[in-house]
């Protein structure tokens, strides 16, 4: 049987006006600002005027570590809320917006798949309205006012080699990483060395998506630091001047995109911090908003729980004064094949055996999750390869766990195949049995948190950090950052920091290779192995396959 690409999918979905979904809402229409008929920009009076409302009952949806095999995390997130719908809630969903980088690499376009989808797909992983290209603009006008500043003498006495900022740009590209800037003589500047990330792993993105309004986004674009002195005394994004003319490039940015689901419902696409090198959750302004008008809101948090959940449960709620009533944790029949041993090629195939071995990856999360003191259900995401024998050994193996699975068929049957998911997920949400707290406190001392995560979440024996690290993070606690909380930066594919490490490996350490202080955003970052803040393209890039067809409709974009 073949099955309808998520493209064509898409392309033949009957869209509303986005008037219309805004009228589901309660969002009058002088309070949309439309981006053509089908998304829309909700304005910062209307967010302002509906602080003082309930808030809904807040749903996290996270997953597994991922496998080639795919789990569909963001697929379950919309299938989750299309099925609350149909069981007659008042449920919307927040999710991020896509980078273009991945779009043309290897990962693909990030608004879901099958008949659970948001739309419009192609603008979604396009250009979209703008927000990726402001904070890349933003970013670039502070590279270029910092460069500018040493140029015209320097008056702060930064030291050129310890500028921090790098430029970015939103696309894949290696030979980006490590450059040399103002080369070419006197009129260009002092040559130093320098480099670019790809926009998503951008203070500026983590910024956007953590600040409360503009005000608030405009002192910790301020606060973040630049560069440093011969002294090592740290240079201000405020003492460059340049958080005001940043902001003003934001301000349409900051405000949430609404579009909708293939089936009408109410979708907040906003922000898109990297789940490894930043805090990997759609903007705080779009999730605060969601929850006080729509009864249920259902949100994601990128990679696997021991990124994404740990991240939104320790920054994202501890920042925004969040609470999350029931964690989904997304998991496939295939994955746990492939975590019990089975290759990519074989996962057809029937093995009750290789997904009881597999499911100890699932068990770990669950155990985290549980940590945080908030109640676990798993939802199944169905493959047409799955036999009945696989979900009931993931089922039984949830159920052992103190959790439970449910089997969901969104991908194949939209809402209607997440109503099983919808009515368990309500039932435990409205049941008040969510007790959350982070799993460590403001006060203790950044290693402390570091160690915290790493030997509850991975299960690690032992932080390595040397001397030089370790001095690092005393001074930041004497400058008055020690009640930060700390951003861990690690390969997705592990509970480890080695990518092939798959299941729930133990008595392993934690190597930590850099710190590095994001003052505007609140967190300090914490790198575990070889992580990329510019990946590159793979062999055969998504791009090469992108095209308009004769019809003018955009083929290939996954």
């Amino acid at each position: 049987m073949s099955y309808k690409s998520d493209i064509e999918i898409a392309r033949e979905a009957q869209k509303k006006p986005i008037q219309e979904i805004g009228d589901k809402l309660g969002i009058p229409t002088e309070h949309l600002l439309p981006y053509g008929h089908d998304k829309a920009k909700v304005s910062q009076d209307y967010i302002n005027s509906v602080q003082g409302n309930k808030s809904g009952k807040l749903i996290l949806v996270t997953a597994i570590n991922p496998t080639p095999a795919g789990e569909g995390k963001t697929t379950t997130t919309v299938g989750l809320g299309d099925g609350l719908n149909r069981i007659g809630k008042k449920a919307m969903i927040c999710i991020r917006e896509a980078s273009l980088g991945p779009n043309f690499g290897m990962k693909g376009g990030a608004a879901g798949g099958g008949y659970a989808q948001v739309v419009p797909m192609e603008d979604m992983n396009l250009h979209f309205t703008g927000d990726f290209h402001a904070i890349t603009s933003a970013h670039s006008l502070l590279s270029a006012m910092i460069d500018n500043h040493i140029y015209w003498g320097n008056e702060l006495e930064i030291d050129v080699r310890r500028v921090q900022w790098r430029r970015v740009v939103d696309m894949n590209d290696r030979a980006l990483r490590q450059i040399n800037v103002s080369l070419g003589g006197v009129a260009n500047g002092f040559p130093r060395e320098g480099g670019f990330d790809i926009t998503v792993a951008s203070e500026v993105m983590a910024i956007l998506c953590l600040a409360k309004d503009l005000q608030d986004l405009e002192k910790r674009l301020g606060d973040m630091i630049v560069a440093y002195r011969r002294d090592r005394s740290p240079v201000f994004c405020r003492d460059i001047k340049a958080e005001g003319a940043m902001t003003v490039l934001l301000k349409d940015a900051m405000q949430p995109n609404l579009v909708q689901t293939l089936e009408n419902n109410p979708a907040f696409v906003h922000g898109g911090p990297f789940a490894n090198i930043a805090h990997g959750c759609n903007s705080v302004t779009a999730t605060t908003t969601a929850l006080k008008i729509a009864d249920y809101v259902v949100t994601e948090a990128g990679f696997g729980a021991d990124l994404g959940a740990e991240k939104f449960m320790n920054i994202k709620c501890r920042k925004a004064g969040l609470a999350p009533d029931c964690v989904v944790l997304v998991a496939t029949v295939r994955a746990m094949k492939m975590n019990g041993g089975v290759a990519k090629a074989d996962l057809g195939a029937e093995n009750v055996e290789a997904v009881k071995n597999g499911c100890a990856n699932l068990g770990r999360h669950i155990e985290n999750l549980k940590g945080f003191g908030v109640p676990v259900v798993v939802a199944v995401n169905h493959f047409v390869t799955d036999t009945d024998a696989e979900v009931a050994a993931v089922s039984e193996f949830a159920k052992a766990q103190g959790s439970e699975a449910i089997l969901s068929r969104h991908w194949e049957l939209g809402g209607e195949g997440a109503e099983a998911l919808a009515r368990r997920v309500a039932e435990v949400a409205e049941s008040g049995t969510s007790q959350f707290s982070p799993i460590y406190p403001d006060e203790m001392s950044l290693f402390e948190k570091i160690e915290t995560v790493a030997k509850r979440i991975y299960r690690a024996d032992e932080v390595l950090a040397d001397k030089k690290i370790r001095d690092q993070l005393k001074l930041w606690e004497e400058q008055g950052y020690g009640n930060l909380p700390v951003c861990m930066a690690k390969t997705q594919y592990s509970f480890s920091t080695d990518p092939n490490l798959r299941g729930a490996p133990t008595g392993h350490s934690v190597p930590v290779r850099e710190v590095r202080l994001s003052a505007g955003a609140g967190f300090v970052v914490v790198v575990c192995g070889e992580i990329m803040t510019m990946p590159g393209l793979p062999r055969t890039p998504a791009a090469e396959n992108i095209h308009l067809n004769e019809g003018g409709q955009i083929e290939g974009l996954f």
